[in-house]
């Protein structure tokens, strides 16, 4: 059993760490607010730029096709850009775009494809690399920046598109967390590059004209539509990071009060049997007097 000196150092302890994680949750909370407005905000826009995106693709197909729409024509090498957060304590958010990245990988090398990896964000460099040391493609540091936005969106895009022109790949798939709520982020999977005729092409009955052309227009569209869709990947991460932040620490702060409480039962429980000890040898030494 432990001393009294012990149990009172853990309890102080345990108090110390209660301490921490409800001031971690509280920061959480605050910035989930801004977080999760900034995440929201962004998906309108995100939406209608794929609707005029499955107008531009439903008018151009064949030659004319920029490389970013009509792809390679192969979709041998694959590309998993993967999204993950800088900082940890945020619960299982890292650990599940993880297995989603490494399910995504395992799927494409049962099919015959070769899978590399750009990867955002420090935390999930680790467990890719234990895994797959060889087929890191590059990593991209978001981890100086406060609050990583378009800037950041359009240096990755830009690399990727790079990289695509190159030659190094022919399919990048983006693995990002989409924000529900403080409890759930959902591990989504979408493909980046080349960008996808969107399902709804021929939705629409409207008839628009385009100037100069449709090609020239989505010449330059096509990257902006990729630098959106990163950005709205990095906003969803930040919301989730936070989400999933807060409650995480909410937990951890009720767990040490449990703990707290437990520890304080053992701790007062010792300390009479310790004084009944004391007694009943005082009593006996006077009886014995």
């Amino acid at each position: 059993m432990a001393s009294l000196k012990e149990l009172k150092g853990r309890i102080g302890s345990v108090k110390s760490t209660q301490k921490i994680t409800k001031a971690k949750q509280m920061v959480a909370a605050a910035k989930l607010r801004k977080a999760q407005a900034a995440a929201e905000a962004a998906r309108p826009y995100a939406e209608r730029l794929g609707a005029v995106m499955a107008s531009l693709a439903s008018k151009v197909s064949g030659d004319g096709a920029p490389k970013l729409l009509a792809g390679t024509g192969s979709d041998q090498r694959n590309l998993i850009v993967l999204v993950n957060t800088d900082k940890g304590l945020c619960g299982g958010l890292n650990s599940n775009l993880v297995k989603a990245a490494k399910a995504k990988a395992m799927e494409l090398t049962a099919a015959g494809k070769n899978v590399q990896f750009y990867l955002v964000g420090k935390k999930g460099r680790a467990p890719i690399r234990r895994d797959y040391p060889k087929q890191i493609a590059e990593n991209f540091d978001t981890s100086t920046v406060r609050n990583p936005g378009f800037a950041e969106a359009e240096a990755i895009a830009a690399q990727l598109v790079e990289m695509y022109e190159a030659g190094q790949f022919d399919v990048a798939h983006l693995i990002f967390p989409q924000f529900k709520s403080a409890l759930a982020q959902d591990p989504t999977v979408a493909q980046l590059i080349p960008v996808p005729a969107p399902a709804n092409a021929a939705a629409s009955s409207a008839v628009v004209e385009y100037e100069p052309d449709e090609e020239s227009i989505l010449e330059e569209l096509l990257p902006r539509y990729v630098k959106t869709q990163l950005f709205v990947a990095l906003l969803e991460r930040e919301a989730s990071e936070q989400g999933a932040s807060m409650t995480a620490m909410d937990n951890a702060t009720r767990n040490a009060g449990d703990l707290i409480n437990r520890l304080t039962i053992e701790y007062n429980r010792s300390r009479q049997a310790a004084i009944t000890t004391e007694l009943v040898e005082i009593i006996s030494g006077a009886e014995a007097l």
